[in-house]
């Protein structure tokens, strides 16, 4: 794999990490300001932030394998 390839497998694996900390921050927020009105939010704010920390996860592993 060339330099340029491996640049744009870094750089979307860095994009799918900062999505999954958004979601991460959403959680965060949800539960250290408004809990009690917002709890019902939280199920649906954690399955988006498991499939984004997979999505991020799957583009590490295929950053690692182009490495390697």
């Amino acid at each position: 794999m060339n330099e340029p390839e491996l640049k744009a497998l870094n750089k979307e694996a860095k994009k799918r990490k900062r999505i999954a900390s958004e979601w991460a921050a959403k959680v965060h927020d949800v539960v250290e300001e408004s809990l009690w009105n917002d709890y019902p939010q939280l199920a649906d704010l954690a399955e988006q932030t498991i499939a984004a920390c997979e999505a991020w996860k799957a583009a590490e592993l295929k950053l690692a394998e182009a490495k390697a």
